[in-house]
């Protein structure tokens, strides 16, 4: 079968002729040529024989397109002006400058500045510096006491000089007498706070000479001259508000200009008042004795920090508040220990640095803590038996008793029930008898004699009895006469 191998070895050479490039530029030609005529060993091996004839025209070389030419970088492109160009000293041959980068550098990159300056009626500007200086910051030498200059910066970069920025005001050349500082006071350095109402008197005293020019702005724009009044001096600048209020709030700059040199100062003044309520607050669930309330943050914070919360309760059958937390510092709490069958309402103030806003926010819903039906069962305790008989803890005691005075007799006794007491003489009850006083008083028992005489002397008894029994105590008077000498009897 060899005619129809040499047929299918003849296709495969009509099958790879397209394949060959097609006549292109020189270069791509010279470059493209001997990647065509490529083949891997395994091919070129192959195709001579006639058994691989088959299987050729699948294994054709790929063909590779041509490469692409690099695409042009893109065109250098000069920088944005340079900022905020301010004069920072001047003397008699010298003028010190400086500047901010540029806002957009771009791709091209920043190769320096140049610094220009030409005197008043000149239009033609004169570089100070011959190569770009990388500095923000540069002296300008040699030049003449009395001359007003001109000045400007560029910047330069591969795509070429950025648009100047100048100085607002030619610049005097001369010797400055004292440069402006203002002498800011130390309490003024942090944030000024005042409440509401208060009177704001600031004095910022400063040196510079000479003629200063004090300007002052708010929020980097003019004061407002009906609510802030200004006072200046060669030495010191008065900023008085009568009656601030919170739109005073904001940062004032203080200016001190002395011919094209300048200081500033800022203030940064902070009106408070008490805050507004919370802006809600609600009852999300009650057990037990336990309620939960959650609430939001006011709407007005007084232009200050929220610092906490006060909550209080209130029983509906009373009425009267009561604070249960102060100085809360998170949105939500649980109020316990409330009493069991009552209804409770509860609000929230707000506080900050001035105080505890003026109303609250109350809760809508009323919290009740059910009852549970719990018997309160007290204990029982055995009453002690405090019952005894009548004992005597103090005594009767012998006495001796004057013709004519009166005399007393004391004991003291105990007994539960309280016992009755009887006083006897030689045994026999004394009774009512108007001679004889008797008194009991917590368990103080006295017998009182009004005058004894010589026939009242005796043995006392006094008896205590109750229901336990009885006891008794005794004691002997003696009623003595009083001895007259026989010399005083005579006379």
């Amino acid at each position: 079968m060899p005619a129809p191998i040499k047929k299918s070895a003849k296709k495969a050479e009509k099958v790879q002729k397209p394949t060959e490039p097609e006549a292109a530029p020189e270069s791509a030609s010279t470059e493209a040529a001997p990647v065509a005529l490529e083949v891997p060993p395994e091919h070129t091996a192959a195709a001579p024989t006639e058994s691989s004839s088959e299987a050729a025209p699948a294994e054709a070389a790929p063909v590779e397109e041509p490469p692409k030419a690099p695409t042009a970088p893109p065109p250098a492109v000069p920088t944005s002006p340079p900022q905020n160009l301010v004069v920072d000293d001047v003397t008699e041959t010298s003028l010190t400058i400086k500047w901010q980068p540029p806002e957009t550098i771009g791709e091209s990159g920043l190769d320096g500045y140049t610094v220009e300056y030409c005197k008043e009626g000149v239009s033609e500007f004169v570089p100070a510096n011959t190569e770009p200086t990388t500095s923000n910051y540069f002296v300008i030498k040699g030049l003449t006491a009395g001359d007003l200059l001109n000045v400007r910066v560029v910047t330069v970069n591969a795509g070429g000089r950025s648009d100047p920025v100048s100085l607002p005001s030619p610049v005097a050349i001369h010797a400055v007498v004292d440069r402006p500082r203002i002498r800011l006071p130390r309490f003024l350095r942090a944030r000024y706070i005042k409440q509401v109402g208060d009177q704001i008197n600031l004095v910022i005293p400063f040196i510079g000479k000479s003629k200063p020019v004090i300007t002052w702005t708010k929020d980097a724009q003019p004061l407002d001259v009906k609510k802030v009044n200004i006072r200046n001096s060669d030495k010191d600048s008065i900023l008085f508000i009568r009656k601030a209020e919170r739109d005073d709030t904001g940062t004032y700059q203080m200016t001190v200009k002395v011919d094209c040199l300048e200081d500033k100062a800022n203030i940064v003044i902070q009106i408070v008042e008490l805050p507004g309520p919370p802006a809600s607050v609600k009852l999300i669930d009650t057990w037990g004795f336990n309620a939960a309330l959650e609430w939001t943050p006011p709407k007005n914070n007084g232009n200050t920090d929220i610092t906490g919360y006060t909550v209080q309760k209130a029983d509906k059958k009373t009425g009267e508040w009561f604070t249960v937390l102060e100085h809360f510092h998170r949105l939500n709490a649980t109020v316990s220990d409330l009493i069991m069958g009552n209804s409770y309402s509860f609000r929230v103030f707000s506080e900050n640095m001035v105080g505890r806003s003026e109303s609250a926010a109350v809760t809508k819903q009323v919290a009740t803590i059910q009852k549970t039906g719990i018997v309160y069962k007290p204990p029982e305790y055995k009453e002690h038996d405090f019952s005894e008989a009548p004992k005597f803890t103090a005594p009767l005691s012998d006495r001796a008793a004057t013709v004519g005075y009166t005399t007393r007799l004391l004991c003291a006794v105990r007994g539960s029930p309280k016992p009755k007491i009887e006083w006897m003489k030689n045994q026999m009850l004394i009774g009512d008898d108007p001679k004889f006083r008797q008194n009991s008083n917590m368990g103080v028992c006295s017998l009182e004699i009004r005058k004894p005489c010589s026939f009242d002397g005796g043995v006392y008894t006094c008896r205590a009895k109750n229901a336990h029994g009885e006891a008794t105590v005794a004691c002997k008077l003696e009623v003595k006469q009083v001895m007259v000498p026989e010399d005083k009897a005579k006379k």
